[in-house]
């Protein structure tokens, strides 16, 4: 008899090669037939590191979403020289294509975090952590997410505003939202209030959505939550839509391709890729930053900046180089024998995520409509998609069946009146049954003995997932350093639901994702939450919210959303790492612009608040150093 598990790892790897099969004739296909794909006109070329100049204005240290912006604004201005150090390469052509984002999920453009070990979350997962990918790539998770283009929540930002982060409320960045976008939403033409025309970065639907797609919405209409608007980003936030997308004619529009691509042969700005910053160099008597150690091929580099050293390695690597720099909680740098330039106790402390409960597997009966409802991946991994792909610019391969509906609501804990949404449901046209463990088990880590206990009897079968996300956690996690070598990752402490509240919330979010399935319009499809789900927890009554909590605890998964480590605060907050201008508390021509500055976590996808971030910072930048006729 095989062991646990081991069917669900035969069919794994027997999937491997024929999906390996289809993906090498996909990308031979597009380098013949797809030059829009390859543009290999427009791809960024690293400088030959021998060109390197021995100091620049300003040293950016990572080529992410907030760097790429940062790298292109900064540019801008003629007189300032400007160096982008990626640790990976260019993105490549698989990237622009929706329906395969999950694939680079460990893989060399994945810096493969994971959290350390808890009982409480991830109890599905392997060793019962939670599986963080980060982007290791020029264009950084705007080259591996799934492009969902959501701003947040206007009181996000006048919250932020109201802990003393002056010019940070919505009003004041309203504008560099506005800035980003080219919007190309049918029937958002003449938004110009709340939507920007002709920005780096395009705005589409996805195409090719599943006949699910309009089932999910009549479920909505029929419990009366469509947003009134049809648009998550402008009036109001609340309701179920149609996701806007950061894509460019059905392709991925990164922050690589929307920011870099259009000026990288500009003769102030030096690319180096495959650069992996060591430390930034700070004089320890004057506490100025003077430039940055990385590693090139083995081969070990200084570089000076002349102005600024602008850190913008994400959520988890900032405050990792701001320690091992050091810059941090005094007591543990004194532990990892790393000399203290600047005590700043909150760097790596204050981390929030958007925790998501993916668990509910609904199967339907696609007997009613006598066609497939679902995406069934090994139906459509084949040839015949390839050839849709690459000769009429259609099918599988343009579609994102992990959300093709998005709805924000409030619970039970949450002032409707508000219009501050707590909970986030996307409504997916792919369950974990639906590839035989390839994308969806490998993407959460759920071990093969779990995955073959709870969803074999949903194995290619028409089915959809509901995945609940927790908008505004009060739980915090944090980071800490094992070693003061900057090639050890950290170590990860998420921390979901320390705060009870938190889920409660989630529990709350789920059970109206199951009232969705309760409607007419699903009743008719006989939609059926998947039965074997109760293994987990045999011992709750059935559809309890005990029984919730279960499926939240095992299948609590990240949505890729860390922030918070490098906290912007006013001066009298003792845990702020960076003013509102984004310099680093005590230490000058240091800044840290990205994802880890947000004092609390935006109310959805958080790539397009950190390109708002880059895009403040970067005027910001030039207010410091320019006259306003200068740059303006």
């Amino acid at each position: 008899m095989l062991g646990e598990g081991m069917v669900t790892l035969w069919r794994f790897a027997f999937t491997i090669l024929p999906s390996a099969t289809v993906i090498i004739l996909l990308l031979e296909g597009i380098n013949l037939y797809r030059p829009d794909i390859v543009d290999e006109a427009n791809r960024p070329r690293a400088i030959n590191i021998l060109n390197l100049r021995d100091s620049y204005d300003f040293v950016i240290i990572g080529g992410g979403s907030a760097g790429s912006v940062l790298a292109s604004r900064l540019s801008e201005v003629r007189n300032w020289s400007v160096l982008l150090l990626e640790a990976g390469g260019d993105e490549p052509m698989l990237a622009e294509l929706p329906m395969l984002y999950p694939i680079f999920q460990r893989t060399p453009l994945d810096w493969k975090y994971r959290t350390e070990p808890s009982d409480r979350y991830c109890l599905a997962m392997e060793g019962q952590t939670c599986f963080w990918p980060r982007a290791k790539v020029l264009g950084g998770g705007s080259s591996i997410n799934a492009m969902m283009h959501v701003r947040g929540n206007r009181r996000d930002y006048d919250h932020w505003a109201e802990l003393g982060n002056v010019g940070w409320n919505y009003d004041n960045v309203l504008h560099y939202f506005r800035k980003m976008e080219d919007m190309r939403v049918p029937g958002f033409e003449d938004d110009r209030f709340y939507h920007g025309y002709g920005g780096p970065v395009t705005i589409e639907n996805y195409r090719f959505p599943s006949p699910l797609l309009d089932i999910f919405m009549q479920s909505a209409s029929e419990l009366n939550v469509l947003n009134p608007y049809n648009d998550y980003n402008g009036r109001s936030q609340t309701g179920f839509t149609l996701p806007h997308a950061t894509l460019r004619n059905g392709l991925r529009c990164s922050e690589n391709k929307a920011y870099i691509r259009p000026v990288w042969r500009r003769p102030n700005l030096d690319i180096v890729l495959h650069a992996f910053v060591t430390h930034i160099a700070i004089d320890e008597k004057s506490k100025v930053a003077r430039g940055v150690h990385f590693e090139h091929q083995g081969i070990l580099y200084k570089v000076r900046a002349r102005r600024e050293v602008i850190l913008s390695a994400g959520a988890i690597a900032s405050p990792q180089l701001l320690m091992v720099s050091g810059i941090g909680p005094e007591q543990h740098l004194i532990q990892h024998g790393i000399s203290v330039i600047q005590h700043l106790p909150g760097v790596g402390l204050n981390l929030q995520d958007h925790i998501s409960s993916t668990g509910s597997q609904y199967r339907v009966d696609n007997s009613v409509t006598g066609n497939r409802l679902s995406f069934i991946v090994p139906e459509m991994l084949n040839v015949r998609s390839v050839d849709s792909f690459l000769h009429q610019a259609d099918g599988f391969f343009y579609a994102m069946p992990m959300c093709e509906v998005m709805g924000f609501l409030s619970t039970k804990y949450q002032d409707p009146k508000l219009d501050w949404p707590d909970i986030q449901i996307f409504m997916g046209s792919l369950g974990y049954g639906a590839d035989g463990g390839l994308i969806g088990r490998r993407g959460g880590g759920i071990t093969f003995a779990n995955y073959e206990k709870v969803f074999e009897n949903i194995i290619y079968t028409d089915s959809f997932t509901l995945t609940t996300l927790l908008m505004r956690p009060k739980s915090r996690g944090h980071l800490e350093l094992i070693s003061s070598d900057p090639h050890d990752h950290p170590r990860i402490y998420a921390n979901y639901f320390d705060d009870p509240l938190d889920m409660a919330v989630l529990v709350e979010g789920v059970k109206f994702a199951h009232r969705m399935t309760q409607t007419a319009i699903m009743r008719r499809l006989n939609a059926t939450l998947n039965i074997f789900e109760w293994r987990n927890c045999p011992e709750v009554e059935y559809l309890s919210d005990a029984f919730w909590e279960c499926i939240a605890r095992y299948y609590s998964q990240t949505i890729y959303h860390p922030v918070g480590t490098c906290k912007m605060g006013v001066h009298s907050d003792p845990f702020a790492v960076v003013d509102p201008r984004l310099r680093v508390y005590g230490v000058k021509g240091l800044r840290v612009i990205d994802a880890s500055i947000m004092p609390t976590i935006t109310t959805g996808n958080t790539n397009t608040p950190t390109v708002m971030i880059a895009e403040k910072a970067a005027d910001m930048i030039k207010e410091d150093w320019l006259r306003y006729g200068d740059w303006h």
